[in-house]
């Protein structure tokens, strides 16, 4: 399925050129083109922005972590997507600005993805060929049924509903597990 988004393929070989420590793909870009293909929409359609994720606890100022998504965007302005680069690694430093409440610093860029927002999101992926690498800390199972059920270790019942406005507004035949 997530070889018919051929933006996410082109992210995937390209990524190894921007030399990302502990680098993934991942997130919603990941769930929504498997829902985009069940649901027989064009693989890329209603993908915000593709998330490239990193773990670099040995720089974590915001002018690498920008300095890195100028890079990206550079190498795959072709694709005309927007992707959006962050070290998990300084997550801790702005979460609390931006959500409300602090959080601990992640130490790893699995334990990171460990803590995305819901189960069929928190997933990402370095390679589809020839052996696809993955991390998929809850399975793929509500990815693949197109479930969507809240992963209440970091986010708030809030934000777990805005993001599920949003998707059911897109992907209507989503199966949404109350908070």
């Amino acid at each position: 399925m997530l070889a018919q988004n051929a933006a996410l393929t082109h992210i995937l070989r390209r990524a190894p050129e921007l030399g990302l420590p502990h680098w993934y793909l991942g997130a919603g870009c990941i769930a929504q083109t498997a829902w985009n293909v069940r649901c027989g929409f064009a693989a890329a359609g209603a993908i915000r922005d593709y998330d490239l994720v990193y773990y670099d606890a040995a720089d974590l100022s915001a002018e690498a972590e920008a300095q890195h998504a100028r890079r990206a965007a550079a190498l795959c302005r072709d694709l005309d997507v927007r992707i959006d680069v962050k070290n998990e690694a300084r997550v801790h430093l702005w979460y609390e600005s931006r959500f409300g409440y602090a959080i601990a610093p992640y130490r790893s860029v699995e334990e990171a993805i460990d803590c995305w927002p819901t189960t069929a999101t928190a997933i990402a992926i370095r390679d589809l060929n020839p052996t696809p690498a993955w991390y998929a800390p809850f399975g793929v199972d509500d990815l693949l049924a197109m479930v969507v059920r809240p992963n209440r270790r970091q986010i708030t019942e809030a934000i777990y509903l805005a993001k599920v406005r949003r998707w059911t507004a897109a992907w209507p035949t989503l199966t949404v597990i109350p908070w």
